[in-house]
């Protein structure tokens, strides 16, 4: 991996760092990197589902933010690496790709469920040897004013060839090396991954739907996130700050 903004990221995925099984296949296709930061509530629930994929050959990386919580622990038993990095979405998920050995990169948020067919789906990827894409997104919540959200989520990505982590980003591994992986930002990480993708080639938007996690809307109220969210993303266009933007976010979480 290059360009890394932070050397401690890289010291944290070395082998001191890195607990590994030794059940993996040679060639491995594909690698689902999860970043994790205090998830004791959840990690072992997340990290279960994903166990059938596992069963199948695809590899299961966590990466560790410095939880002072056990995470990594309860992690051990459902992963099949475990890498340690600074805390920050972009650092950890850098670390997970260093030692990620898949041909494909699949970066997957802990509260982000992949559709019952994943394996399918991501066999069908694997073929077409796309250069990036995403899923569509499906919020967890009943409300009907969640429908109408995730609906303009996806239509806003397929028109701008825009993805966020929400609709789990997947990355051949070769074009993610090629341009550095995640810029090292405390916020809209995922945002900059895209408009560097996007020179290379356009999305490959997937129908099947990742569920993702609802709370943030539901807590907050949906339309002032919708508004938060509008207003952020025209600030990091505008060249604002991510460090600003990022402190903005998690002020109102």
């Amino acid at each position: 991996m290059t360009n890394r903004s932070n050397g401690l990221a890289e010291k944290s995925a070395a082998e001191p760092s890195r607990d590994s099984c030794r059940d993996m296949p040679a060639n491995v296709r594909w690698s689902v990197i999860i970043p994790v930061f205090n998830e004791a509530d959840i990690i072992r629930e997340a990290l279960s589902r994903l166990q059938p994929l596992r069963s199948q050959g695809i590899e299961i990386v966590v990466a560790d933010g410095g939880s002072t919580d056990g995470s990594p622990n309860l992690a051990r038993e459902f992963a099949s690496s475990i890498v340690r990095a600074p805390k920050g979405r972009a650092a950890q998920m850098n670390a997970g790709a260093s030692v990620a050995t898949g041909g494909y990169l699949l970066f997957l948020h802990i509260d982000t469920r992949l559709p019952e067919n994943a394996l399918l789906v991501l066999t069908k990827v694997f073929e077409s040897q796309a250069a990036w894409g995403r899923f569509d997104v499906r919020l967890s919540g009943n409300r009907p004013l969640l429908r109408i959200v995730e609906t303009l989520m996806n239509w806003r990505s397929r028109l701008t060839g825009i993805a966020t982590g929400d609709q789990a980003i997947f990355v051949r591994r070769d074009i993610f090396e090629r341009i550095g992986g995640f810029p090292e930002i405390p916020l809209m990480e995922d945002i900059a991954l895209s408009e560097r993708l996007k020179r290379i080639a356009s999305p490959a938007c997937l129908l099947e739907r990742v569920i993702t996690s609802s709370r943030r809307w539901e807590q907050n109220g949906t339309v002032r996130t919708i508004l938060l969210m509008w207003k952020l993303r025209l600030l990091y266009f505008l060249g604002t700050d991510p460090a600003k933007l990022a402190a903005a976010y998690y002020r109102h979480d």
